[in-house]
């Protein structure tokens, strides 16, 4: 678009591209990366979500660099983790692996954490951490079946989408909700705006 600067999402989840577009922004590319997103042994959720969102950020700028059409856009990054106390559940991929994450945050509060990070034009990085506290109810085996059943937890973070079926399991949830999803919004906006990112040009034709 002609008229602001570029802005790459250093990310492929539909999930990420649904939100940004809430805000009434339009990336200008996606550059998601392959980074190993294990954790560290003894890795704290916090450290972890941080040290995650920066590795894709520079992971994404050293493509930004090589591509003169995207060369000094913002580029904006994120991680989110969900952890029971310091346990950091994992993205799962495999049944049991989803069903062992399901029956930990039954009837439990847990934490989701995201942290963004962005890389201004000028090559300086920025970051923002978010938490949200969640309670889930107490699921019975038919709910955890079904829901296994659906397949809306893989790739997830913790095994489930709060924006999907499992939103009916939220019992309580405390700060924000599109931090659940995969990007805080507020927090998100507040960082592009302070480092001179225009995120109101696109709202004149966002209805």
């Amino acid at each position: 678009m002609i008229g602001r600067p570029k802005l790459v999402l250093a990310s492929g989840s539909p999930r990420r591209v649904t939100l940004i577009n809430q805000a009434g922004i339009e990336p200008d590319a996606l550059r998601p990366t392959d980074i190993d997103e294990t954790p560290k042994r003894g890795e704290l959720p916090r450290a972890c979500a941080n040290r995650l969102a920066r590795a894709k950020a520079e992971a994404a700028l050293e493509l930004v660099n090589v591509d003169e059409e995207l060369k000094g856009a913002y580029i904006l990054s994120a991680d989110t983790v969900v952890a029971v106390g310091r346990r950091i559940l994992p993205k799962a991929d495999l049944l049991d692996e989803a069903a062992q994450c399901l029956r930990l945050l039954s009837g439990r509060n847990h934490r989701v954490h995201t942290a963004v990070c962005l890389v201004t034009p000028a090559g300086a990085f920025r970051q923002r951490l978010v938490e949200t506290k969640v309670r889930f109810k107490r699921l019975n085996d038919e709910d955890i079946e079904a829901y296994l059943a659906s397949g809306e937890w893989r790739g997830k973070a913790g095994a489930y989408a709060a924006q999907g079926i499992a939103g009916s399991f939220i019992v309580k949830l405390v700060g924000s909700y599109s931090n659940v999803v995969g990007l805080p919004l507020y927090e998100t906006t507040a960082l592009l705006l302070g480092e001179g990112y225009p995120i109101r040009f696109g709202w004149l034709n966002a209805v």
